[in-house]
């Protein structure tokens, strides 16, 4: 999340006074007695105006921002166990997910056909069976649109428990 901070100083402004020969009267007096002090509040409502934009801006970043992220998965625990980390999750259609090797490799992505909404195309999603990651950091990206449950595993180590699920909302 990000925090916006804004500090207002308010400077005084002399433009507005003129010389005088010394000489001054009652009605000038009092007059400037009763002159409300415009200047501070303009620059609080500066101020103000200032925030706003700034809060707008951020949420509108946060907004663009939050249709391209993505989640991560690791390929293999940090511990060298054959999992997906995490390996049951929820994303948003459209959303972007990031499957990462991590430790265990070689592996790779294969979503299971019968566990798949309807009409969706399991081998447009997956990685062929044959394609491997296999170097640490190595990457496989898909974005799911079709609302449901899809189950997928890491075909060299599906027999280990390399089953993950990801349910989109």
């Amino acid at each position: 999340m990000a925090t916006v901070t804004s500090t207002a100083v308010t400077i005084p402004s002399f433009t507005g006074l003129k010389a005088t020969n010394g000489t001054t009267t009652t009605a000038t007096r009092a007059a400037a007695k009763s002159a409300p002090l415009a200047a501070p509040r303009l620059s609080i409502k500066a101020s103000l105006k200032d925030v706003g934009v700034a809060v707008a801006a951020t949420a509108a970043s946060a907004i663009l921002a939050s249709n391209a992220m993505a989640i991560e998965v690791l390929l293999g625990s940090s511990d060298g166990g054959l999992a997906f980390v995490p390996s049951n999750f929820s994303v948003s259609p459209g959303e972007k997910i990031v499957f990462r090797n991590n430790a265990g490799f070689p592996h790779n992505v294969v979503f299971d056909e019968d566990e798949i909404p309807s009409g969706v195309d399991a081998s447009k999603i997956s990685m062929n069976e044959e394609d491997l990651l296999n170097g640490p950091g190595d990457v496989f990206a898909v974005t799911l649109s079709e609302k449901g449950d899809y189950t997928f595993y890491c075909a060299p180590h599906q027999g280990a428990g390399m089953v993950g699920k990801v349910t989109v909302k």
